[in-house]
């Protein structure tokens, strides 16, 4: 079993950074990709952005490149997702996934919202 918690969100004005945080226990996941979802209210679920178990390789969603940064670091367990940039419309519930051995976890989520 894993375990995912998502920290770090947050009430932001356009134009200004967040850094969410996702540590995973009960198992390591530093053998797994991560990544990143989130959900604009009263829309899906989206793909943000997600990073090889290396962290050489990373992946994003067409609205957040050149905004958002994906990274990691294995020993602690730990994903982050730096957001600069933002825009009222990247006010969403922002999930961490990863996928270990075939099952598939989900972190509860942490509320980003960006005011105009």
């Amino acid at each position: 079993q894993v375990q995912l918690v998502e920290s770090g969100g947050g009430l932001v004005q356009a134009g200004g950074s967040l850094r969410l945080s996702c540590a995973a226990s009960g198992r390591t996941v530093s053998s797994y990709h991560m990544g990143w979802f989130r959900q604009p209210p009263g829309k899906e679920r989206e793909f943000v952005t997600a990073i090889s178990w290396s962290g050489r390789n990373a992946y994003y969603g067409d609205s957040v490149k050149g905004r958002f940064t994906i990274s990691r670091d294995n020993a602690k367990n730990t994903v982050y997702l730096q957001m600069t940039s933002l825009k009222p419309e990247d006010t969403a519930v922002y999930y961490c996934k990863t996928t270990r051995l075939g099952v598939t976890y989900w972190g509860q989520g942490t509320q980003v919202t960006v005011s105009s």
